[in-house]
């Protein structure tokens, strides 16, 4: 059976670049861009317009390079934002505005001061602004993580009617749990009217730790657009993470869904987004940390030299990892001496392997890791005879 597509929007450029100190410039950006557009991502958020000249000069000349994807840039529900926007995406192949305005109560009564009806009508104005300059229109209902669903469904079809192609529901400060937020899909899915025009966008942030559980979450309810960032970079705790839900829905084919991303591009893209962001990759994150194939207990390296499957679910060089890591701790066993020591030249028999552990493990109380250079003078410390050992 052929799995349904979940497009994958890219919003490194924008939201990910709302980390404190992170600036990039217009040619960092267009690197950024264009490699995202090599990965196979649907849409590329480049930023947005109104927000500075340079910005405006950003989303431009992304839209002018970008072979593949849509271009996306962000406004708020005013007529100027959309204006300006509008201008920057002229070059684009794809355009799309990305226009939207706060759902929940607390947004409505203490960021805009007015009242449901209100908002309801400044989304419909925006949309249909929006739509009279490019055909595909997203909207952004922000904070509906916390919004009642019944007032989010109203304000879903209203904005459908008035021509929005995607429906954007951002768990904007990460408040949700998965289940809150998959029954919040699952609800607008059954409830608005003229659903099936649009597409339904997850939009998480990780205040909480949940930003991709949430995506997933949305996604298995209906969503078929997850909006994250490159190891998950943005504004506080960050936003859902690219390579993860990419790989989730790869290794889970029960849920019949997949993306266009060329997993073998992540590691890479990975490394590349952090240099040049100044945003180092944590060693334990997920994927594309530099600990996420690596093992340091003797009993999982003995069970990844015997089958690599029997502690590690992804296979490295699907995501452009060379090769899974044998790290040499006090923790490490015989296997694992043996296996890196036949990496560097060294063939032990059984009775030479348990006289250079002893000396391995004297090597290994006082260094933190054991290198390559140090098998050597563990070998020679150990007094075994040197032409013995293949």
């Amino acid at each position: 059976m052929s799995k349904e597509k979940v497009q994958i929007f890219d919003t490194t450029l924008r939201d990910g670049e709302q980390v404190p100190g992170c600036k990039l410039d217009t040619s960092e950006k267009l690197v950024i861009a264009e490699r995202l557009d090599l990965l196979g991502v649907d849409v590329i958020e480049a930023g947005f317009p109104i927000s500075s000249p340079g910005d405006f000069r950003s989303v431009s000349e992304i839209a002018r390079i970008v072979k593949h994807a849509t271009v996306c840039g962000l406004t708020r529900a005013v007529k100027k934002d959309i204006e300006v926007a509008a201008e920057a995406l002229k070059p684009a192949r794809r355009p799309r505005i990305h226009t939207g305005i706060g759902t929940s109560d607390s947004h409505i009564k203490h960021k805009f001061n007015a009242s449901r009806e209100e908002i309801l009508e400044r989304a419909v104005a925006a949309v249909k602004y929006a739509k009279s300059f490019v055909e595909d229109v997203e909207f952004y209902a922000e904070d509906a993580g916390r919004t009642d669903n019944e007032y989010l469904a109203r304000v879903c079809e209203a904005v459908i009617a008035a021509g929005a192609t995607v429906l954007n529901i951002p768990d904007t400060t990460g408040y949700c749990l998965p289940e809150e937020y998959g029954a919040k899909m699952q609800y607008l899915k059954e409830n608005v009217k003229g659903i099936d025009k649009a597409i339904l966008s997850c939009h998480c942030h990780n205040d909480l730790g949940l930003a991709t559980a949430n995506s997933i979450s949305g996604v298995i309810h209906g969503a078929r657009q997850i909006e994250c960032t490159i190891n998950g970079i943005g504004e506080r705790a960050g936003n859902t993470s690219l390579e993860e839900v990419v790989m989730i829905l790869r290794q889970h084919p029960y849920l019949e869904l997949d993306t266009n991303i060329n997993a073998k591009l992540l590691y890479s893209t990975s490394q590349m987004v952090s240099q040049k962001m100044g945003m180092p990759v944590q060693p334990n994150k997920a994927i594309v940390g530099s600990n996420a194939f690596a093992h340091s207990s003797g009993i999982h390296q003995d069970g990844v030299i015997k089958n690599r499957e029997t502690y590690e679910i992804i296979n490295p060089e699907d995501v452009g990892v060379n090769e899974s890591s044998i790290v040499l701790t006090a923790r490490s066993g015989r296997a694992a001496l043996a296996y890196r020591a036949k990496k560097v030249g060294y063939m032990l028999t059984k009775v030479q392997l348990d006289t250079v552990y002893e000396e391995f493990l004297k090597f290994a109380d006082r260094k933190k890791e054991i290198e390559d250079a140090d098998i050597h003078q563990i070998v020679e410390a150990a007094n075994i005879n040197i032409e013995s050992i293949a």
